[in-house]
Formats: C-alpha cells, structure tokens, sequence
C-alpha cells in the first residue's frame, strides 16, 4: 500500500534466528513473564531446583551414603533413619510440585494470558485500517496469538531449566570424574542426541507449523461459517456449501501433503535423537562398567553402582537441558511473531498526539490528493473543497474511490501524495483521536456487535438523559418501532452471539441501527456512507429526510448510488476512477449534460414509481 506496505515489510520478523535473536526474544518473554506475573518465574525457578536437586542428591549423596555404610556394616537403625527423613523431605518438595502444577500455573498462566492479550489488543486497536487488509500482517497476528501466554510460560521454564540444569550437570559431572575419568565421553551421545538431531527435527515441526497456517485459517473460517448463523440462509437456499466443503477438503488435502512432506524426516530424526539420546548411553555405560568389574577388576561394586547409577542421572539433566534449550528456541521462533506484532512500528498510530482541533466545523480540502493501494493508484490529483453547514455528496459509480475518500478523510489512510486539510491545516497536526471525534459516521459496511440495542448505539460513549437520546436518534433513523416491540426495548441483546433470546433484525433494520449511532453523535460534520443501501425507496425517503433535518445544524457529507436523493445537497461530487469529473449542484450537473446526468436518466428510468413522492425540502 505504497509507503504503508514499504513500512510493514520492513517490519516483517524472520523466521530464520541467529542465536543472539533467540536469546533476544527469550529474555523479551522473560521480562513479559516479570511483567504479568512474577509466581509463574519464582515458582519455576523453584520446581527446577526441586526436580535436579533431587536427581543430583539421590544419585550423587544418597546412594554412595547407603551403599558405603552396608560395607561399613554400620546397622539398620541409622540406615532406616536417614531413608525415612529423605522420603519425608521428597514427600514435601512433591506436595509443593503438584502445589505448584495444579494450582500455581492454572491461576497464573490466566494471568499471564490476561496481561499479554490486554497488550495485544491494545496494538491491535493501536495499528493503523491497512493492517487489517494485509494477508501476511493478519497471519503473523494470529499466529503471535495462538497460545501466546503458553510459549512465554514454556520459555520461563526452559530458560530456568537450562541455567539449573548446566550447574547441576557440571556437579554431576565433577563427582563421575572423580570415579572414572573416562566414562564422562559417554556424555557426548546425548549431546549429539539433542543439539544435532533434536535440533533440526524442532526446525522441520516449525516449517510444517508456518506451511498449515493459511490452511488452518480456510479451515478454522469454514468451521466459522458452518455454525454462526452469517451464512445459514445462503446454504439453504443456494448451492454454496458445496463450495464451503470444497475449500475444506483442499485445505485439509494441502495439510495433509505438507505433513507427508516432513514425515519421513521428523521421524529419521526422531528415531536418531532417541537413539544417541536414550540407547548408546545406557547400553554403553552399563557394558564399559562391567568390563572393568568383570575384566579388568578394576572397580568396586559400590563404584560400578554409583558410577551406573550418576551416569543415568547425567543422562536425564542432560536431556532436561537441551530438551530445554531446544524447547526455548522454538518458542524462540513463535515469540518473534509475537514480539514483532508488538513491537510494529504503526505508520498511523491510533495514538497519534497532535493539536487539539476545534470543534467549530469552517473547512475540509483535499488537496491535490493522490492514493495507491497495493500500488495501483485508486485516487488521483484530487481535490475539493467543504464548507460550513454544506450537505455535500460523493457519487459514483462501483470503485470510483468513494469510500476509500471517507476512509482517507478520516485518516484510516493517508495520502501517498498531497494533502487533506482541516480548517486549514494538515490533518497529520492533529491529535488522532480528537480530529476522528470531529465526525460521526456511519459505513456501509457497519458491524453489529453481540451487545444491547443501547449499547450499539452508544458505541461506548456516554450522554446525559441517555436512554432519550437513543429513543430519540433510533426514532430518527425510522427503527424504534421495531426496537420497542422487542422483549425488553433498547435494552435488548442483539445478535445470539451471547443470548439465545438476542434479537436478530433484518439488514434494513440493522442499517437504521448503525444509522442510529451517527445521529446521536455530537459531532460537527456526519458522514453517510450508503446509509440507505439495504432500504426500500420509501424508507430510504424517510431516512434521507431525517439526514437533511439534520444538515441544517451540521456540516453533511454523504455516499450515495441513488442520484434522486441527492438533489438537494449543496454540492454533488462526480467521480470516476478516482478522479474527479464534475462538480456542481444536482441542477448544474443536469444541465452540463455530462455523466452525471446521463447516471441520473438511466435511474431515473428504473424509479418512475417514486417520482411522485415529495422531494425533500428543507
């Protein structure tokens, strides 16, 4: 989208990390696991130290401590002491682990999740319209949001895990040394184990993770569609689910060619890792201690079982730790997503600071106003003016680039080139936010949310007397008789979203709902964007003459596709391709002859029926 697209792609995360990025993107997760909850880190460390402790203790002290006092033939009393106070002690520091897997974790990691997706939405709700309409930039987002507080969770664990793990390692290492020197080369099987083919079997499991996620988004909007009530009446009545099922079989289909590509790989590896990891170790401990009891008589029972039993010890700490090395670089990978969502650099942050704009409505322009939206240029050179207590009318037909002007006028977008101005002044002076809140709108494509007919007019702003200011706007836009029918009035739930009992309207009826919240707004300029496209010409008359009662304290700006409503605007804006063809009142473009009339005499034809009805005068 020109410089926007530019922009985003720079900000795009790879896939590919260096070590230093990895690390980078566990220590990001870190501090967000410091940031939402401290528990989650503080007990981790804790279950760690527990769990190696343990490994380190029991094979390291308490086996050497038994096996040399039976040679020291030091009696069963102090022996059974010292085994029942260690079972107490592991007893406890296992009522703590399951403290803290059952209740610890469950309690935090929704905390956890509340604090990373409170800042996720905050983004989400910060990014500029163009986001939304980048295929790439929604994939990265939803894959930064699938399980989000799980990888951080499992990166605090890992990266607790492998500090824990390496100390613990190199004390078992010391105390095998001691014993036999050569028997620490064994250590080398599940290093190659884990770091080699653990490693590369992790990197395959991600590539197949990024290749399913578009397939898994057509999946997961089919399974959408099959149980919400937006397409029901479509699939009764029309053949659309067998395009539905078809789109489902390629994806599953194309799921399923991409887990037979890794297949045979990710099992290979599997079985290598398994092999080096778990197989040479074991087996060639046990044989190297035999051989030197049995052979060379070189070791005392007491050593070889020692010795046996540290190295099963060292196995198991040295397979925690790349297990969480490599656990904390592949969740190293998904928090790049994450992190590189939540570190995108907005092109039109919604928290944009600027100049508070007055509210006394004098001018809109744009001015030589240019726009390309995946580079092909849909606005050009264009420019007009607004004024004062104007009802202006943008007209056109089908991708003439009349939304996408309301969506540039209200900086959803900005200009590739040129400039929009507010009473004189650049819109990018001023404070987003402040400058939106200049206008009320209503878009075409309107969206009714799973909340109270009241609350999808207020859309989260309060007024004095609001329950009269409702009635009132949803009497303007021709609803309210349908509205108070309803079990409980403005009260009622619309959508069954959240209540069986919600309200579902027709698209006309929800339109004069979404029409509703403009009028109630207190703005200086309202803008209607096709308010009247699911109407029939009668209540689309109504509606028009309730817009015009409004035009006569406000400034109007409004898209519409039926020229007869707007003979009495002030100025009629003519465009085509994204640029501006003619510009008058409806009497002056009639006259001229040009498009415009030619427009108006081909709707003119498909409405006789109206044309008796009053035309609305102010």
């Amino acid at each position: 989208m020109g410089k926007k697209s530019e922009g985003k792609k720079d900000k795009k995360p790879s896939n590919k990390l260096s070590l230093k990025q990895s690390l980078s993107n566990a220590w990001f997760a870190f501090v967000l696991g410091i940031t939402f909850s401290k528990s989650i880190v503080i007990h981790s460390f804790f279950q760690w130290v527990i769990g190696h402790g343990a490994w380190v203790f029991y094979d390291g002290y308490f086996m050497k401590k038994i096996v040399e006092d039976l040679d020291a033939n030091k009696g069963f009393r102090p022996i059974f002491i010292f085994i029942m106070v260690t079972c107490v002690v592991f007893m406890t520091l296992e009522f703590y682990e399951n403290y803290i897997e059952n209740v610890v974790y469950p309690l935090e990691t929704n905390r956890l999740f509340a604090g990373i997706y409170k800042l996720m939405y905050k983004k989400a709700r910060n990014v500029e319209l163009s986001c939304y309409e980048d295929p790439d930039f929604y994939n990265r987002y939803t894959m930064a949001m699938d399980g989000a507080e799980e990888k951080v969770t499992a990166i605090i664990r890992a990266i607790w895990g492998t500090i824990i793990g390496v100390i613990s390692a190199a004390v078992v290492f010391y105390l095998m040394f001691e014993i036999d020197h050569y028997a620490i080369l064994f250590i080398l099987s599940p290093l190659i184990g884990n770091f080699i083919f653990g490693n590369f079997k992790n990197k395959y499991e991600f590539k197949r993770y990024q290749e399913q996620a578009p397939n898994e988004k057509v999946l997961n909007y089919v399974s959408r569609m099959m149980y919400l009530p937006d397409g029901a009446k479509e699939m009764r009545l029309s053949e659309i689910f067998k395009l539905l099922k078809k789109q489902y079989r390629e994806a599953t289909d194309k799921n399923v060619k991409v887990a037979i590509k890794y297949a045979f790989a990710n099992a290979m590896l599997n079985f290598w890792r398994i092999t080096f990891t778990f197989t040479v170790i074991f087996e060639g401990v046990l044989i190297y201690a035999s051989y030197r009891k049995l052979v060379t008589g070189t070791i005392s029972l007491a050593q070889l079982t020692i010795m046996t039993s540290l190295m099963v010890a060292m196995t198991w700490i040295l397979i925690r730790v790349f297990e969480s090395i490599m656990e904390l670089l592949k969740n190293a990978v998904f928090i790049n997503n994450l992190r590189g969502f939540l570190e995108y650099e907005e092109v039109i942050p919604e928290d944009y600071d600027g100049e508070t704009p007055s509210k006394t409505f004098e001018t809109l322009e744009f001015r030589n106003v240019c726009f390309s939206y995946d580079d092909e240029e849909t606005i050009k050179n264009l420019s007009f003016t607004i004024k004062k207590n104007e009802i202006a009318a943008l007209v056109g037909h089908n991708g003439a680039g009349k939304t996408t002007i309301i969506k540039l006028l209200l900086r959803l977008y900005d200009p590739t080139s040129g400039e929009i101005l507010y009473n004189g002044k650049n819109i990018k002076e001023y404070n987003l936010r402040e400058y939106r809140d200049v206008f009320a709108t209503t878009f075409q494509d309107f969206q009714i949310f799973g909340m109270s007919v009241k609350d999808n007019v207020l859309m989260g702003r309060t007024y004095e007397n609001e329950d009269e200011q409702v009635i009132r706007a949803l009497k303007r836009a021709g609803v309210y008789d349908k509205i108070a029918s309803l079990k409980d009035g403005i009260n009622t739930m619309m959508t069954k979203e959240f209540d069986e009992d919600g309200a579902v309207l027709s698209g006309g009826q929800s339109q004069k709902v979404a029409v509703a919240r403009t009028f109630i707004k207190d703005s200086p300029m309202k803008i209607f964007d096709e308010p009247s496209s699911a109407l029939d010409p009668i209540a689309e008359y109504e509606l028009f003459k309730n817009i015009m009662k409004e035009g006569r304290d406000h400034t109007m700006l409004f898209i519409s596709h039926r020229l007869s409503s707007v003979k009495n605007c002030d100025k009629v804006f003519m465009l085509e391709r994204g640029q501006l063809i003619e510009e008058g009142t409806h009497e002056e473009l009639i006259k001229a002859d040009g498009s415009y009339a030619a427009m108006y005499k081909k709707q003119a034809m498909n409405y006789l029926a109206i044309e008796n009805v009053e035309e609305v005068r102010l």
